[in-house]
């Protein structure tokens, strides 16, 4: 997986009241296979807008991505028969049941029902899943266990890369550790290349290989969690630095640029 030159700018609507937004600047890395890749940021720094690229549910504006060989522009449809993703806000049919939900993506993507019904079910007994509340309808399921299910969805098809876009937002503790274990699993046990967007800093430092950190649309930093780290150690002359230091070394300078603006258009 990688992107060159990628560039996105969300226009100011059809009227253009609004500034056009930059959401992606330039934008080049490279994600080796079998790697589990993390991508930092603040709210609003672009992190969604790429995942979003690398999915095909977004075009570039100039650049290239590529998936698995394939560009995201001219083979769209071959990316996404190897990718898959889980949202923040998974989508479901609420009416349905988690196998219901399960079966219709098996038959989207040409999975044989008991292949997919044992891939499921062995998914969600790892991610610690009842497996009496298989039938029950996604609605009376909890938050936690509507993401398990989404995890399960994702892999119902052996995607070879799958997109993780902050999965474990809004889960309580124990529905966070079961899916943060489970794709530490993946990461160790398989050839599965993952792309893991989080605000949990701790999430990144120990699930993912190497790390990137996006702000305002610009990637301002790759390295590994432990290299990054490093650097700012010997910036600081310190041996406890942790990956939120380095994260808000690296951003805290604009946030405080955007308090003070704020502060001013309030005093005019």
């Amino acid at each position: 997986m990688s992107c060159c030159k990628v560039h996105k700018t969300f226009k100011g609507g059809i009227l253009k009241r609004k500034k056009p937004v930059r959401a992606l600047v330039d934008i080049n890395f490279d994600v080796r296979s079998g790697e589990c890749f993390g991508l930092i940021g603040p709210n609003g720094s672009g992190k969604s807008t790429l995942i979003r690229v690398l999915s095909t549910l977004l075009y570039p504006d100039q650049g290239q991505a590529h998936v698995c060989g394939f560009d995201v522009v001219r083979k769209p449809y071959r990316v996404r028969e190897l990718i898959s993703r889980v949202s923040v806000d998974a989508a479901f049919f609420k009416k349905l049941s988690a196998w219901e939900n399960l079966r219709y993506s098996a038959r989207l993507y040409g999975v044989p029902l008991r292949i997919a019904r044992q891939r499921a079910l062995d998914v969600l007994a790892e991610l610690g899943f009842p497996a009496r509340r298989f039938n029950d309808s996604m609605e009376d399921l909890s938050r936690g266990m509507q993401q398990k299910v989404a995890v399960a969805r994702a892999l119902i098809n052996r995607p070879q890369v799958l997109l993780l876009d902050e999965p474990t937002t809004g889960l309580d503790p124990r529905s966070k550790r079961e899916v943060e274990t489970y794709i530490e699993r993946l990461r160790k046990e398989t050839e599965l290349t993952i792309f893991l967007t989080t605000h949990d800093m701790y999430e990144a430092d120990h699930l993912c290989d190497r790390v990137a950190i996006i702000d305002k649309g610009r990637i301002v930093a790759l390295d590994t969690p432990k290299m990054l780290k490093q650097i700012l150690a010997r910036k600081r002359g310190s041996d406890h630095v942790s990956l939120e230091d380095v994260f808000l070394e690296l951003t805290h300078k604009e946030w405080v640029e955007d308090v003070e603006e704020d502060e001013t258009d309030k005093k005019d």
